[in-house]
């Protein structure tokens, strides 16, 4: 009996041969791990899917923003071209420094300048407004931003006319005072 005992436990010991053995509780717990990991992954992808869109409404909200800040530009540019226009230009016009035949030319350039202003604010409404122009906010934001740098070249177009007019009658004044002035000799 010893002998057969031996041979029993020597041979179990060797080689492990025959039917496999599962260990139910382990089993069952690798299954629920399982479903609890399904589970998760599904919540992961919702949660990604979500995150996602809210990541699209930002970027909506941020072009909307980036149009509205565009268009205050627009709109303070034009307030200054107009100013400059209606304060500046009625200054260097009633100069009596400037000749008959530059009113119509002084005139003329600061009015082509406030033409081009206009047209600008009226595609600017066309874009803001119109559906008909089938484009995404980010295409609106970048044309808007180009107008803005548009409109920003032109207040500066119209400030250095303004300067250069200035200084002209300046340099008139100057030129009148000496042609003009007494002398005790």
């Amino acid at each position: 009996m010893l002998s057969a005992l031996f041979v029993v436990l020597i041979g179990s010991k060797a080689s492990a041969q025959g039917m496999p053995v599962y260990d139910n509780t382990n089993f069952i717990s690798f299954v629920k791990s399982l479903l609890e990991s399904g589970k998760q992954t599904a919540n992961l992808m919702k949660t990604v899917k979500f995150l996602k869109t809210q990541k699209e409404n930002i970027d909506k909200v941020n072009n909307v923003i980036k149009q509205l800040q565009a268009v205050r530009e627009l709109a303070r540019n034009n307030q200054r071209l107009f100013d400059v226009v209606q304060d500046d230009l009625r200054e260097i016009l009633n100069s009596p420094f400037i000749k008959p035949n530059e009113v119509t030319r002084i005139s003329d350039s600061f009015d082509a300048i406030l033409q081009n202003s206009m047209a600008g604010m009226e595609y600017i409404d066309q874009i803001l407004s119109s559906d008909n122009l089938k484009m995404t906010d980010a295409e609106r934001a970048e044309v808007l931003k180009e107008k803005e740098l548009e409109s920003k070249e032109m207040v500066a177009e119209i400030e250095a006319k303004t300067r250069r007019y200035r200084e002209i009658i300046q340099f008139r004044e100057m030129q009148y005072k000496i042609n003009n002035r007494e002398t005790d000799y």
